[in-house]
């Protein structure tokens, strides 16, 4: 049968995190989680609480995430392997460490905050985009993205001038060729008359023989 090597702890960092960069690119977050245990002293009764400090580190992408979302305080869930490495102190002394390298990690409390940080990004994008949707009626949305534009408003002001001056050339031109024709006396009605296009324009003497009835005359 192979041996294991695996650890298991819950506990809160008794720091901040760490980080450090290798020449290589890569990168290590180191933190510092604490364990208590907690029984009742069978000869006085009294409870005891015993305390563990379990030194963590973090490779690359997983000790980027604590870096950015672990603070002192955080509970944590750590499951990894115990690993031994040799160092030197300041005297050429020869060092030996004993720590947990992590291959998973899960934050615990009142939620998980590598979840609760991304979610609330995404949130804050979509109410920005909610609210910055301009709107049928032309009204500024909350966002304010309607000022973005305003060319395309005066754009608008302007076809609409332009457009009012177009229709009043034409109007002028109009006045030159027909005459504004003024409300004439009620006639009757006689199938194919022709058009007055002028306040001179000759009624025919058989309009005037037979005298309109009520029904025909305008109010």
């Amino acid at each position: 049968m192979r041996g294991v090597n695996k650890v298991i702890i819950v506990g809160r960092l008794g720091n901040d995190p760490e980080s450090r960069q290798f020449s290589n690119g890569g990168s290590v977050t180191n933190i510092s989680v604490a364990t208590s245990e907690q029984w009742t002293d069978k000869q006085t009764g009294e409870k005891r609480e015993a305390t563990e400090w379990h030194r963590v580190s973090l490779f690359n992408r997983l000790g980027e995430i604590a870096a950015q979302y672990l603070r002192k305080g955080s509970q944590v869930y750590i499951e990894g392997s115990l690993r031994t490495r040799k160092w030197q102190d300041q005297n050429g002394q020869d060092r030996y460490t004993t720590e947990i390298r992590a291959d998973q990690m899960q934050m615990l409390g009142g939620g998980s905050d590598v979840g609760t940080g991304f979610a609330t990004g995404q949130q804050q994008q979509q109410n920005q985009w909610g609210q910055g949707q301009p709107n049928n009626t032309g009204g500024a949305a909350p966002g304010g993205f309607s000022a973005q534009n305003p060319g395309g408003q005066q754009g608008y002001g302007n076809q609409g001038f332009q457009q009012g001056g177009n229709a009043a050339q034409g109007a002028g031109n109009n006045q030159n060729t027909f005459a504004p024709q003024t409300p004439a006396a009620p006639q009757p009605q006689q199938p194919q008359q022709t058009p007055a296009f002028n306040n001179q324009t000759t009624i025919p003497a058989s309009g005037m023989t037979d005298t309109p009835k009520d029904d025909d005359i305008p109010f």
